[in-house]
């Protein structure tokens, strides 16, 4: 894989479909304790239609390089460094997809600034004051502790509890067991990814991405949510309330789908990108297209 050093550390990517393309480009935004891999059904069919995407691995758990000892990451720390990828890499008009964690992220990231983000596509995801959503609070409290959180990791190496509902399970119909081991292995063998898991966790704070929604109707691109209606945690009435909070956003149930769409359904999820991407960029219209602090 690639990989561009932003200022809080390396940060590895995957990159699929033709560098010459007419379409926007797409960068992926994926959920904690995953990797860039949770797209890659979605990312190949995407560039077999001619649209090249990013699926960098951001440092939520299984990054496979720490980051620096300063580097901040809080949620939105994580979001500027998804910023910070778009404009080392030169991207512009981005089509901007969040799935679980990294919706929250791209929240935060349409927030912080939006001039390179043409749109965005969320599927099942925190919002508002969710952040995390009730089924998950125990697991994010366990994780606030490195001890626990290496003792954790190291109870996911058996395969029958790693694709049960404590591990994975509840997560997707569709789950590799080979995807999450791999999902696992840098937590396992690198004390620095779990540190930096633990800080974005202590970071978080359901109040901040409360405030974000706020300000979600400032963004004028279009935006659509992708949301699976099988899904026990981030449920539909989740989603539509996200929904509101955008002033051009269009809500698309996926029937049976689970938190991860992208396994669950990643033919669906592409044609709605590909729908989304031959949409006019919207440019903003705010002096330098930031947040306003």
């Amino acid at each position: 894989m690639p990989t561009i050093e932003l200022s809080g550390g390396p940060v590895h990517y995957r990159v699929a479909g033709p560098e010459e393309s007419a379409a926007p480009p797409v960068v992926f935004v994926h959920p904690l304790l995953t990797d860039g891999t949770l797209w890659s059904r979605v990312a190949d069919d995407l560039a077999g239609r001619g649209i090249r995407s990013y699926a960098p691995d951001w440092p939520l758990g299984a990054h496979p390089t720490a980051m620096n000892d300063g580097a901040d990451l809080s949620p939105r720390g994580v979001a500027r460094l998804v910023l910070e990828f778009l404009e080392a890499l030169g991207l512009d008009a981005v089509t901007l997809v969040g799935n679980d964690t990294g919706g929250a992220l791209c929240q935060f990231a349409v927030d912080e600034d939006p001039r390179r983000i043409g749109r965005v596509v969320l599927t099942n995801c925190d919002g508002l004051g969710v952040f995390p959503p009730a089924a998950f609070k125990p697991l994010f409290a366990l994780l606030r502790s490195e001890r626990r959180a290496r003792f954790l990791a190291g109870r996911m190496r058996v395969r029958a509890l790693r694709q049960s509902w404590l591990g994975f399970g509840m997560l997707a119909h569709d789950l590799p067991a080979e995807l999450t081991r791999a999902w696992i292995e840098p937590a396992l063998r690198d004390d620095g990814v779990v540190r930096d898991l633990v800080r974005f966790l202590r970071a978080v704070e359901p109040d901040e991405l409360l405030d974000v929604s706020t300000r979600l109707d400032r963004f004028e691109g279009a935006v659509t949510l992708v949301w699976g209606t099988g899904d026990r945690a981030f449920t539909a009435k989740l989603g539509r309330r996200i929904q509101q909070r955008f002033r051009d956003a269009a809500f698309v149930p996926v029937p049976k789908a689970r938190t991860f769409v992208p396994l669950d359904a990643p033919r669906q999820l592409a044609d709605e990108i590909v729908a989304i991407a031959a949409r006019p960029t919207v440019r903003s219209e705010r002096t330098n297209g930031a947040r306003e602090r």
